[in-house]
């Protein structure tokens, strides 16, 4: 092959192309009226309107700001309840989450300043829970950081708390401590245990004591510190712990049995360094003393008292004329008592925050309305009580919780945009789930609306191993981010549920006779727990 020849060959066509390329420039800008004139009479146009784009641009306002606030707070509520793995235990991008319309501090109920990763729910929870009707006193938020300020300087392992045990350990009576505790020792089932720990801080703040949590056996495993800096877990090594499980009535430094038998009295000056307060529900007129004026007086100098308790005792301490100021300063309105302290105090672990998580965004985060249902049924059945699942729907009907379902299937649909709710029910039994996903499955709906009915779990009896209590508490604060909550009376597990949600609930009265009670149900108060289990003195 000639190797020049194609050269020139390649050469001349190059050549060719580049004249056609010049040739078709230059036609086409003779023909789009680009010559040197034209471009003159363009630049000299645009010189003059320049200025006056410029004052138009500085008389305008600017656009509103809360059309992008309204963006970022869409893609919010789109990433929270569309796209539930943004916020997911384990996931990195709930941290670039714009910090717009979310408060993350509970209306200052919590401090800043935690490692968000050691414990999720603490600031994510408010993307999940509703705006409360009620916000904390600004008193209440004075008090929460003087009390974490004094729980860092008296806490486990400070030289206070060390000096206090040192003289609880010597057994000396004390005329004056610089720092005083309450002891909690962990009793009973979780609903009560919750309901317990905040009435001992509700009285550990009204008496300016620091709260110690007995850890028992689950405790930090299914709740964050609630109090930054120190712990408020009970040191392993409090030399009492040994005791907590004997702990009773008769016990020789229970505050009720030295009463009893006259060993300390309002005149007695050498008091010991630590009591025993009995306040169980088998408490006697003398345990009960401890909700007196005068008691309070004289339990006021001991360093260290030690309770156990399976009652929310929050009530009588508002009987108590000394601490009434306080209270009201506090909580001006009583109801909302336990939604304060609960969230404040109250942090699923990580590990139960991924339960709530994982459930929340495959059951309940894309439905129009969410409503709670927990069952409690105090007998011991197999099966689920026929009069119990008639008293469920008859409640959730007659209230319009839910829509009646049409029996003879004739009606297909009569809504072009059916409303999809969603239901959680909570039951160690799934007898009431299955009649519930049974009548709204065999039939429509009269309203057209799609009704998904779902439970977590069925234990069927209550235990108390740690896989239980996780599940458990998981499932409590799934209840409390309902939209509409329907609870079976006498039931802690439901108590903490509305409180910590801030809800109204709808009550199901105590069946008798194995009848269904008609009414069926009524509508309780935002902290019901208010009025329950207060002592008679």
């Amino acid at each position: 092959m000639d190797l020049n020849a194609f050269r020139r060959r390649s050469y001349v066509s190059a050549a060719r192309g580049d004249e056609q390329f010049v040739r078709a420039s230059q036609f086409a800008v003779t023909n789009s009226g680009f010559g040197t004139m034209n471009l003159t009479k363009i630049l000299a146009a645009c010189l003059i309107a320049l200025p006056l784009l410029v004052a138009f641009r500085l008389v305008l306002p600017n656009p509103p700001s809360d059309q992008n606030v309204g963006v970022a707070e869409a893609r919010i509520l789109e990433k929270v309840y569309q796209n539930d793995t943004s916020v997911a235990v384990g996931s990195d991008s709930d941290s670039q989450l714009p910090d717009i319309s979310v408060d993350k501090l509970l209306g200052g109920l919590l401090a800043p300043g935690f490692d968000e990763n050691s414990c999720l729910s603490r600031y994510q929870s408010s993307l999940y829970h509703k705006t409360p009707l009620h916000k904390p006193s600004s008193y209440l938020l004075s008090t929460l950081r003087n009390y974490e300020d004094l729980h860092k300087r008296c806490g486990p392992d400070t030289e206070s708390y060390n000096k206090a045990l040192k003289q609880l350990k010597s057994g000396q009576s004390v005329s004056s401590a610089e720092c005083k505790y309450v002891v909690w020792i962990s009793f009973s089932g979780l609903g009560n245990r919750i309901l317990t720990v905040a009435s001992a801080f509700l009285y550990a703040l009204l008496t300016n004591r620091v709260l110690l949590v007995d850890p028992g056996n689950d405790m930090p495993d299914l709740f964050c510190e609630p109090f930054p800096d120190k712990s408020w877990l009970l040191p392993t090594d409090f030399p009492p712990k040994h005791k907590f499980d004997s702990y009773d009535q008769k016990s020789a430094d229970s505050y009720g049995n030295m009463l009893k038998k006259n060993i300390i009295n309002t005149s007695t000056e050498s008091l010991p360094s630590s009591l025993y307060l009995h306040l169980v529900h088998d408490y006697d007129d003398h345990d009960k003393l401890f909700f007196c004026d005068q008691d309070q007086t004289l339990l006021s100098p001991v360093p260290w008292l030690i309770m156990k308790s399976d009652n929310y005792f929050v009530p009588s301490l508002f009987l108590i004329p000394s601490f009434e100021q306080e209270l009201s300063r506090l909580f001006p309105n009583k109801e909302t008592v336990f939604h304060h302290l609960g969230r404040y105090l109250f942090h699923p672990s990580n590990q139960v925050w991924g339960l709530i998580m994982r459930y929340y965004g495959a059951y309940l985060a894309k439905a129009d309305e969410r409503i709670g249902i927990q069952v409690r049924v105090f007998e011991v059945v197999k099966g689920p009580l026929e009069h119990v699942v008639d008293q469920i729907v008859a409640c959730t009907l007659q209230e319009n919780l839910l829509p009646e379902v049409d029996s003879q299937d004739s009606v297909a649909s009569s809504s072009r945009n059916p409303s999809v709710k969603a239901v959680l029910v909570t039951s160690l039994n799934s007898g009431y789930f299955d009649k519930l996903r049974d009548m709204y499955w065999e039939h429509p709906t009269v309203t057209g609306d799609v009704i998904g009915i779902y439970q977590p779990s069925h234990e069927e009896y209550q235990r108390s191993e740690n896989h239980h209590n996780r599940k458990a508490w998981a499932e409590m604060y799934l209840l409390s981010l309902t939209d509409v909550l329907v609870t079976s009376a006498w039931s802690t597990f439901g108590y903490v549920a509305q409180g910590l949600g801030g809800l109204k609930p709808w009550i199901l009265y105590k069946p008798e006779n194995h009848t269904a009670p008609n009414p069926p149900c009524r509508q309780g108060h935002v902290d019901r727990t208010m009025f329950s289990c207060s002592p008679i003195l």
